[in-house]
C-alpha cells in the first residue's frame, strides 16, 4: 500500500510486463510448429514459446505459479513436448526454435517447481525429460560428468564457471523431483552433482574461479575484471558469481569458513568499487558496489542475509533496489527487461 502515484505506476507497469510472455504459439485449431520443424496438433493444452529461461526461472516463473496458476500446467506440457521433439528440454525457446542461448539447464528448475508445488503435470514424463536432458553430452555436460566441473582448458567455449554453477542448481532441482518420485539412486546422484560449486571455490581469495582439468585455478585473477563471452563467467564477474549457490546456501557459508566471514563478504559486495575493464558485458548494469541488479545472476543475492539471521539487511537492500533501480519513465529499468524477469523481481519484492 502506498500513497505515491509513482510507485503505483511502476508496480502496475511491472505487473503488465510480467504478462507479455511466454506467448501462445498455436493456431485456433490446435496446430503449432514444433521444435522438430513439423506441424503438430493438440487441443488439450496451450502451446507456448518465448521461454527466456536463464532469466525467468529466477522470479518470473515462480511468480506465475502465484498469480497465473492456470498457465503453469500448459507451460510444463509445452516443455515436455519440446523435449520429445528435440531430445532435450528448452534452453531459450523462440518461435518454435531452440536458440541454445545462455548457459545451464534453466528449464529444469521451472519444471521441478511446477511438480513440487503440485500442479497438474505428467510427473513421469517430466522426470524422464529432466533426467535425459541432464545426461546429455552437449554444452559441456560431458566434461561436467567426467570432472565434476567444466575445465576451462577442455571446453571450446568460455563461461565454464558459470556453466558449472548453473548446472549444479539444475541438478539440485532434478534431485528434489527424483526424491519425490522415490528414485533414491537418482536423488543421490543428482544431489552429489549439485555440489559442483565446491570445485570452483578458492578459499585463498573467497571467490569462484575457473579451473583447469589439472585442478589449477586460472591465473592471473582479478575478481572485478570481466570480458564479454571471453572469460569464465557469463555476463558477470567473480564478485557477482560467488553467490550463485541458491540451492545450498549453508554449503556456501561453510566454504567461507563462518557466517561472519560470509556476511562480511556479502556486505562488501554492495560497497566495493573496481574496474570491470573495457570488454565488460553491456548487460552488467544497475550497480550497487558490484551487485548488478540489471542482470539476473544477482537477483537472489539481497535475500541471502535472511539465511544468516540478518533479515533487516535484506529489507534495506531490497528497498534501496526498489526505489533506485525502477522508475516511471520510459527508461525506468536499470537493465534489460529480459522477458519479464526484471519486473517479476519487482512484483515479488514489493
Amino acid at each position: 500500500d502506498t500513497d505515491k502515484d509513482e510507485y503505483k505506476r511502476v508496480f502496475y507497469t511491472a505487473l503488465y510486463h510480467t504478462m507479455v510472455a511466454p506467448s501462445v504459439f498455436q493456431d485456433v485449431n490446435g496446430d503449432y510448429h514444433g521444435s522438430d520443424f513439423k506441424i503438430h496438433n493438440d487441443k488439450s493444452y496451450k502451446n507456448f514459446t518465448t521461454l527466456s529461461l536463464w532469466d525467468t526461472y529466477r522470479a518470473a516463473h515462480p511468480l506465475m505459479t502465484i498469480i497465473h496458476p492456470e498457465m503453469v500446467s500448459d507451460v510444463a506440457q509445452t516443455m515436455i513436448n519440446i523435449y520429445k521433439q528435440q531430445g532435450k528440454l528448452p534452453v531459450w525457446h523462440l518461435m518454435g526454435n531452440e536458440t541454445d542461448c545462455m548457459v545451464g539447464n534453466p528449464a529444469i528448475p521451472v519444471l521441478a517447481d511446477a511438480i513440487l508445488k503440485g500442479f497438474n503435470v505428467d510427473t513421469e514424463e517430466a522426470y524422464k525429460a529432466i533426467f535425459n536432458t541432464s545426461m546429455l553430452d552437449e554444452r559441456g555436460l560431458d566434461l561436467y560428468k567426467e570432472y565434476g566441473y567444466i575445465p576451462f582448458d577442455k571446453h571450446i567455449e568460455r563461461e565454464t564457471a558459470a556453466m558449472t554453477l548453473e548446472y549444479a542448481l539444475a541438478d539440485w532441482s532434478a534431485a528434489q523431483v527424483a526424491y519425490k518420485l522415490g528414485y533414491d539412486n537418482d536423488y543421490n546422484y543428482f544431489k552429489n552433482r549439485s555440489k559442483a560449486y565446491k570445485y570452483l571455490f578458492d578459499a585463498s581469495t573467497g571467490f569462484m574461479r575457473g579451473k583447469s582439468s589439472a585442478g589449477e585455478f586460472r591465473s592471473p585473477f582479478d575478481p572485478f575484471r570481466t570480458v564479454h563471452m571471453g572469460d569464465d563467467f557469463c555476463e558477470g564477474n567473480a564478485w557477482q558469481y560467488v553467490w550463485l549457490v541458491p540451492h545450498d546456501v549453508k554449503g556456501l557459508i561453510n566454504l567461507f569458513g563462518s557466517e561472519a566471514l560470509f556476511v562480511s563478504k556479502l556486505d562488501s559486495l554492495f560497497i566495493v568499487d573496481g574496474d570491470m575493464g573495457e570488454e565488460a558485458s553491456a548487460d552488467i548494469t544497475g550497480l550497487i558496489g558490484q551487485y548488478a541488479h540489471g542482470n539476473e545472476p544477482s537477483h537472489h543475492v539481497a535475500y541471502l542475509y535472511a539465511y544468516v539471521g540478518q533479515p533487516w539487511k535484506t529489507a534495506q537492500r531490497v528497498h534501496e533496489i526498489l526505489t533506485t533501480m525502477y522508475d516511471d519513465t520510459p527508461s525506468g529499468l536499470c537493465g534489460n527487461e529480459d522477458v519479464g524477469q526484471m519486473s517479476a523481481w519487482y512484483v515479488l519484492s514489493s
